[in-house]
């Protein structure tokens, strides 16, 4: 199968600290880890490293970053066809202070406002397309010229461009916070009645299958007609970097393998959870020998 991500590439730089530095102080960082980040673009580089026919299609700039970036795609084989490489921008920054002790991480990113991808034509003919709303016209074009096509959002921030992006999706891989936003309602997860009306109205507002990551408590999903919760795998976590991103990746290529649907989600939790055992998104993408230790009949 051929797969299309589109969307958001940046390059991060992340600084692992024991605890949250304090307001207006100096702190020596004893560590830096760096690599390219992103939704779509992690969920490729997942995609590439499991070994899928996989196409990336976004924009960076024509400096180090962006060609740190390429790099990491062209070694991981991933095709870079469509990575447009700016003259015009910088790529994107993300720094990201990981929080060793509780596995949190605060990220800033900065991205131009102006900062689009030129509109291209692909020489192939999509199976899936993973995005994340962040070329939303682009990738509006391309759902509307491959309609058999399986489509996969990460909608992770509750935009009105990612709200409609949505509802045009196959499958909607959304976060806790989109999921509130959207249906007004909030999670309180000593009242299960809650989880129940969120997942509704989220059935209400698109069309396409639904699944909500929340984070250390799993995952909320439908088979056979029941809202189910799949935990997450219990593990030290130390960077929750590119978690979601790479549940995003992981989900994808279960679909793209055709696993049962339940082992989908199974599989995306299981890499997801992995992740936040290791510094930095790129790095923390579990390698096919480590699935395959949690979940025999991976392949």
């Amino acid at each position: 199968m051929k797969i299309l991500c589109i969307g958001h590439a940046a390059y991060d730089i992340t600084m692992p600290l024991d605890r949250f530095p304090i307001e207006n102080t100096k702190n020596r960082v004893p560590e830096l880890v760096e690599c390219g980040g992103g939704p779509s673009s992690n969920g490729a580089y997942l995609l590439g490293k499991w070994g899928m026919d996989v196409h990336f299609a976004g924009i960076v700039g024509k400096d180090l970053y962006g060609e740190r970036i390429k790099q990491e795609f062209d070694t991981i084989g991933v095709d870079t066809t469509y990575l447009e490489m700016s003259e015009e921008h910088e790529t994107t920054s993300s720094f990201i202070i990981a929080n060793k002790s509780i596995g949190s991480r605060t990220v800033l990113t900065y991205r131009p406002s102006d900062m689009k991808m030129t509109p291209v034509d692909l020489d192939f003919t999509p199976d899936i397309i993973l995005f994340d709303g962040q070329e939303a016209e682009l990738t509006r074009t391309y759902l509307e010229r491959y309609p058999n096509a399986i489509s996969i959002i990460d909608a992770g921030r509750p935009k009105s461009e990612i709200v409609e992006l949505a509802k045009l999706s196959t499958y909607v891989v959304c976060s806790k916070e989109f999921a509130e936003t959207v249906t007004g309602v909030s999670i309180n997860y000593e009242n299960q009645q809650t989880l129940i009306d969120l997942f509704l109205k989220m059935e209400q507002m698109f069309s396409g299958e639904i699944v909500v990551t929340l984070e250390s408590k799993g995952c909320l999903y439908k088979e056979n007609g029941q809202i189910k919760l799949m935990p997450t795998i219990k593990v030290k976590a130390l960077d929750s970097t590119g978690a979601g991103d790479i549940f995003h990746g992981a989900f994808t290529y279960g679909i793209a393998n055709r696993f049962p649907y339940e082992d989908v989600i199974k599989i995306a939790t299981i890499a997801g959870g992995l992740s936040v055992t290791k510094i930095g998104g790129r790095y923390s993408v579990p390698s096919k020998e480590e699935m395959k230790e949690m979940f025999h009949d991976f392949r």
